[in-house]
C-alpha cells in the first residue's frame, strides 16, 4: 500500500507560505516575482500539494529529522536554510517529498550502542550461571591477563560513553531508528562472543608470556589517549551550537600531530587499540572484530577524506585517509 506522509504537510503549507512585509504599492518599483511549489511523493511520483504565489525568499523549512526535501527524487535532501530563490529552479518549481521514519537522537543510540558491550561483557567476567558449565559459576580466571583484558574492556566502552556525554557534539541532531538495532546487533553480538572465549574457564595466555601482554598494553593505552585527544582536538574546532565545518590541524598536543598525515586520525588510533586488545588476548574473535572494525573505518575515513578533498581546496595534500601513505 502506498504510505504517503501527508501527516506533516501542514507544517509545510504552513512555513511555505509565510507572510512577508511588503512596502506600499507606491514605493515599489521592483515587482515582486511569485513561485508556484508543486510538491511530489519521492517514490510514488503523487502530487501531495500545489502552492501558489510563494514568496521567493521563503524558506524550505520542515520537519527537518524525519522529512526530506529533494529536487530530484533521488538527489540530496535540501539544506534547512535554503531559500526558494537561491535554489536552481525556475518560478514554477518542483520538489520530493520523502518521509525519512521514525528517528532516534544520536547520543541516545551510543549509550545504548556502548552500555550494551560493558555489561554484556562482565556477564562473562563474572561467569554468571547458564554460561559455562555450573560448577564454574561466579569463579575467577586464574590468569592475571584475563583481569587485564576485562579492565581494558571496560575502560574502552565507559571512555566512549562519557565522549558521547561530554565530548562529541553531532552535526546531525538523529537517525533512523532501525539503524540502532543493526549498530546493537554488531557491538553486542562481537562483545559476547570475545567475551566467551577470553574468560572462558579453558582459556590459555598469550604465547609468548608477560611481555607480549606488556607490549600489548602498552599499544592499548597509547592508542585510547591518541583516540581521547583527536575526539577534543576535533570538539575543539567547532564552536557549539555551529555546524561550521574547519580543517583538523595537529595541536600542541603529540598525540594530535598525526593529522599531518592522516585525515581520521580517531579511526587509526581505535585501530591500534583493537590491534593492543588482539595482541594482549590472542584470542580469535578479537582479531576478528578487529578486521571488521577496520573495513567499516576504512569506509568512514575514505568519505571523510573525500568530503574533505571536495570542501576545501587547500587541503593538505599529503594526507591519507586512515593508514599514513597506505590507504
Amino acid at each position: 500500500g502506498m504510505t504517503t506522509p501527508l501527516l506533516h504537510l501542514h507544517e509545510l503549507v504552513v512555513t511555505t507560505q509565510a507572510p512577508v512585509k511588503r512596502k506600499p504599492a507606491k514605493k515599489a518599483k521592483k515587482a515582486v516575482v511569485f513561485f508556484e511549489v508543486e510538491i511530489l511523493d519521492a517514490k510514488t511520483k503523487d502530487k501531495l500539494c500545489f502552492l501558489d504565489k510563494v514568496e521567493p525568499n521563503c524558506p524550505l523549512q520542515w520537519y527537518p529529522a524525519r522529512q526530506s526535501i529533494r529536487l530530484d527524487p533521488k538527489g540530496k535532501s535540501l539544506k534547512d536554510e535554503d531559500v526558494l530563490q537561491h535554489l536552481p529552479v525556475g518560478t514554477t518549481a518542483t520538489f520530493y517529498f520523502r518521509d525519512l521514519g521514525a528517528q532516534i537522537s544520536w547520543v541516545t543510540v551510543f549509550l545504548t550502542e556502548y552500555t550494551g558491550p560493558l555489561v554484556i561483557y562482565l556477564m562473562f567476567y563474572f561467569r554468571v550461571p547458564f554460561i559455562y558449565s555450573p560448577k564454574y559459576d561466579f569463579t575467577t580466571s586464574k590468569h592475571w591477563v584475563v583481569h587485564l583484558a576485562c579492565m581494558c574492556h571496560s575502560f574502552h566502552y565507559v571512555k566512549r560513553l562519557l565522549e558521547t556525554l561530554f565530548v562529541h557534539r553531532f552535526s546531525h541532531g538523529t537517525m533512523p531508528l532501525r539503524n540502532i538495532f543493526k549498530n546493537c546487533t554488531y557491538y553486542w553480538g562481537f562483545a559476547a562472543w570475545m567475551a566467551y572465549y577470553i574468560n572462558h574457564p579453558l582459556y590459555t595466555p598469550p604465547i609468548y608470556g608477560e611481555q607480549q601482554i606488556r607490549i600489548a598494553l602498552i599499544i592499548f593505552l597509547f592508542c585510547q589517549i591518541g583516540n581521547f585527544s583527536i575526539h577534543i582536538a576535533l570538539r575543539n574546532l567547532r564552536p557549539p551550537g555551529s555546524k561550521t565545518r574547519k580543517i583538523p590541524y595537529p595541536t600542541k598536543n603529540p598525540f594530535t600531530w598525526i593529522f599531518l598525515l592522516v585525515s581520521c586520525p580517531n579511526y587509526t588510533y581505535e585501530l591500534g587499540s583493537w590491534l593492543g586488545f588482539t595482541l594482549m588476548t590472542q584470542c580469535l574473535p578479537v582479531a576478528f572484530f578487529t578486521l571488521v572494525g577496520f573495513i567499516q573505518m576504512t569506509v568512514w575515513a575514505k568519505g571523510k577524506h573525500r568530503s574533505y578533498l571536495k570542501e576545501f581546496r587547500d587541503y593538505p595534500p599529503l594526507r591519507s585517509p586512515i593508514l599514513p601513505f597506505i590507504l
